[in-house]
């Protein structure tokens, strides 16, 4: 075994290095200077106190913290494997909490805890892609955990005019300090048929996070085949 592979498995050091990737974020935000497209889409619901299912690319799960207000509370499906848990640990910095799980592991305790939030008022974010891809193509589960609890899905994506695009599987982008970003959102999604609406959270997501990286002067992500 590395000695990183050693060191990460270590509690301390994976809550240094979550600290370190919140102070990141803050810093990349605080630097920037950022607007949103279509702010007034959640913050109707925000204001008359209803809860959404908040969807995302799992390749734009950085900035997303500053997409939502503080004052509301999220809960966000993280996968069980160690590097959803990294991720559910590096949010938690932003007073997000989240519900473990995915649709190969822990699926339906994690139903459940979603269901129970959105039936109490909380909102709950989910990346539809994730935590394996195919890149930026939705499953059904989203939408039926929408028609469960009977609120809309709503879409949104963001993008940074300095950024770097990983090799990974989602492209993960990491958006850069001291750069100009956009946080775009989408109508909402009430679900009807499972998959025409599928299809739909599927396009939205992708367009708004594709305006996202236009707006930035860069050439838009494509979704996996």
């Amino acid at each position: 075994m590395s000695l990183i592979k050693r060191l990460t498995r270590s509690d301390a050091v994976r809550n240094a290095l979550c600290w370190i990737g919140a102070c990141f974020i803050r810093l990349v935000y605080a630097s920037g200077d950022w607007r949103v497209i279509g702010g007034e889409i959640p913050a109707g619901f925000w204001e008359r106190g209803e809860p959404f299912i908040l969807a995302f690319w799992h390749g734009r799960i950085m900035m997303m913290p500053y997409c939502w207000r503080r004052d509301k509370k999220i809960n966000m499906l993280i996968s069980q494997h160690r590097d959803g848990q990294f991720i559910a640990r590096t949010v938690s910095h932003f007073g997000i909490d989240t519900v473990a799980g995915s649709s190969s592991k822990g699926g339906s305790a994690a139903l459940r805890a979603m269901l129970r939030s959105l039936k109490s008022g909380d909102s709950v974010g989910i990346t539809p892609d994730g935590p394996r891809g195919p890149r930026m193509r939705a499953s059904d589960g989203v939408v039926q955990v929408a028609r469960m609890a009977g609120v809309p899905v709503i879409a949104c994506g963001f993008s940074a005019r300095r950024r770097k695009l990983l090799a990974s599987w989602d492209r993960f982008t990491v958006a850069l300090p001291f750069s100009r970003g956009v946080f775009v959102w989408a109508e909402p999604v009430w679900v009807s048929d499972v998959e025409e609406s599928r299809l739909l959270v599927e396009s939205r997501l992708t367009e708004v996070t594709q305006r996202a990286d236009r707006e930035m002067g860069h050439q838009p992500v494509e979704p996996a085949p």
